[in-house]
């Protein structure tokens, strides 16, 4: 029974393209599934238009047949879901200076902390490591110290 109901899960993922949005020219259909796999679901955000059934990935699905319908290329039709929607949509987005501060700030934050900790506990070991005083140095700190 564990194996039938798995088995059925596993059939239905990368089936979220229902019947009724299928283009009858395979080469256009093919084309439509290629650039939908590389869009973000904008509702599921981990799953791609072509996996999820939510009711936005099936506008946006549409939304890209139609462009290629309309005559658009490949880029031109991920170029328009860009400009409406930023490039959170792409699943893969390009790398720019953006997505490299996005990616790397973290790091850099982490790498400035542990300098801040470095510098900190070497000044800690330098006051620790202080020369001790003189008995001249005692003698006047007890006398100041017993003045009170």
């Amino acid at each position: 029974m564990a194996l039938l109901v798995f088995l059925a899960g596993g059939l239905s993922v990368g089936r979220a393209v229902e019947f009724d949005e299928i283009l009858p020219d395979k080469a256009m259909e093919a084309r439509a599934r290629a650039i939908s796999s590389g869009l973000r679901c904008l509702v599921c955000q981990n799953q791609s238009i072509d996996d999820s059934n939510a009711p936005l990935a099936r506008d946006l699905r549409i939304l890209v047949r139609e462009r290629l319908k309309a005559g658009d290329s490949d880029e031109q039709v991920r170029a328009f879901l860009v400009a409406r929607y930023g490039e959170f949509v792409l699943l893969r987005p390009p790398v720019t200076m953006t997505t490299v501060l996005l990616w790397g700030a973290p790091f850099l934050i982490l790498g400035c902390g542990a300098i801040a900790i470095a510098l900190g506990v070497r000044r800690r070991r330098r006051q620790a490591l202080a020369v001790p005083l003189s008995d001249e140095e005692k003698a006047r700190l007890e006398a100041a110290l017993g003045a009170d």
